[in-house]
Order: C-alpha cells, then sequence, then structure tokens
C-alpha cells in the first residue's frame, strides 16, 4: 500500500496587523448654498403654479396667461439643476 505524503505544519506564530493612522476626511465642499437655493426654486415654482390656479389666471402675471405653469415648472427645473451640484 502506498504511504500518504507528509504535510507540514503552518506555522503558529501569529502576527496581529499592524494600526493604521486614520486620517480624517473632511466632507464640507464649501457649498452650503446649494441646499437653501434648491429648496427656494422648489418653493417659488410651487407658489407660481399654487397662486396662478388660485387666482383663476389674474396672478402672478396676468399677460402670460396659460405660460405662468411654465414659468413655474422652469422655476422647479432650475431646482433640480441646482440639486446636481450637492454633495
Amino acid at each position: 500500500m502506498p504511504k500518504s505524503r507528509v504535510r507540514k505544519k503552518k506555522d503558529d506564530s501569529y502576527a496581529p496587523p499592524e494600526k493604521r493612522a486614520t486620517t480624517k476626511l473632511d466632507m464640507r465642499s464649501g457649498r452650503s448654498w446649494v441646499a437653501p437655493l434648491m429648496l427656494a426654486l422648489f418653493g417659488i415654482g410651487l407658489a407660481w403654479i399654487v397662486v396662478y390656479y388660485m387666482t383663476k389666471a389674474d396672478l402672478p402675471i396676468g399677460a402670460l396667461g396659460d405660460w405662468n405653469i411654465v414659468v413655474g415648472f422652469g422655476f422647479i427645473a432650475l431646482g433640480f439643476v441646482v440639486s446636481t451640484q450637492w454633495k
């Protein structure tokens, strides 16, 4: 009968991993203006559309007529554009 191979034993000396120096990340990007501007644009756009419907197309600008809805959604779209700058 063939003899089985002899396996080498593993080293029993355990070396714990070295501690790494932790670095503190600066999460501030200097863009503190983005969130307030984004929310303001959303609010202005929503208010523009609500005022247009509540006053039966007399306000905010009566001469624009139904284009007031486009202006309101334009403010909301600008809010989404500004939101892409938020980190």
